[in-house]
């Protein structure tokens, strides 16, 4: 069986989800050719390939580079397991903090596709957080025509509780805009920071 992926001109982590979900979907041994045209993405796909036990080949050809992940035949992935990761003990006690409608400082417009990226990146990990919460500007992502809604919505589904700030929404004038999750106070984010194994801060 083999598979090819066009990766071109995709934001990190595309690549490498979408060479993980054709992988896993592989009932057979095969090969997932992914083109992509930067090093980053080489490299991610590379730590993809180790972190999963797949022989890797690399080349660059013209202006792209093409890259090779093989599967084994007895690494083929039972595809009835698969779900389990969608099960509420897939949930670890690591929580989601976001402050920001963007990611990082610099350049809003870097920020908001590094923001998409990492909200979808979330809903493709093995282990997910318990909660997300959202404070101050963050809070904008979790209200209506929020770019991220369809990929929190995912969230929910998995578990994952969806929080926002609502002293945070009344300060933005968005109470009545949220479109997911639930409003919570500043007792609640301190408490589930507290308790936590692991904050994580985007």
């Amino acid at each position: 069986m083999n598979i090819q992926i066009d990766a071109k001109g995709k934001q990190c982590p595309l690549p490498v989800i979408e060479a993980k979900n054709a992988i896993s979907g592989m009932t057979e041994a095969g090969i997932v050719e992914v083109t992509v045209d930067n090093e980053i993405a080489v490299q991610n796909l590379m730590k993809l390939a180790k972190q999963k036990n797949y022989q890797m080949h690399s080349e660059k050809k013209e202006d792209v580079f093409v890259v090779n992940l093989t599967k084994e035949e007895e690494q083929s992935e039972n595809i009835i397991e698969e779900p389990v990761v969608c099960q509420k003990d897939a949930l670890s006690k690591k929580i989601v903090v976001i402050s920001s409608e963007v990611m990082g400082q610099g350049d809003d417009v870097l920020g908001n596709v590094l923001m998409k990226g990492f909200i979808y990146a979330l809903t493709q990990m093995d282990v997910l957080p318990s909660c997300v919460i959202f404070y101050n500007g963050g809070v904008k992502l979790a209200c209506k025509g929020s770019a991220v809604l369809e990929d929190l919505k995912t969230l929910e589904s998995l578990g994952v509780e969806i929080l926002s700030c609502g002293t945070c929404l009344s300060h933005y004038g968005l109470v009545d805009e949220v479109a997911i999750g639930q409003v919570t106070n500043m007792y609640e984010i301190v408490e589930r920071q507290m308790l936590a194994s692991g904050v994580i801060r985007p």
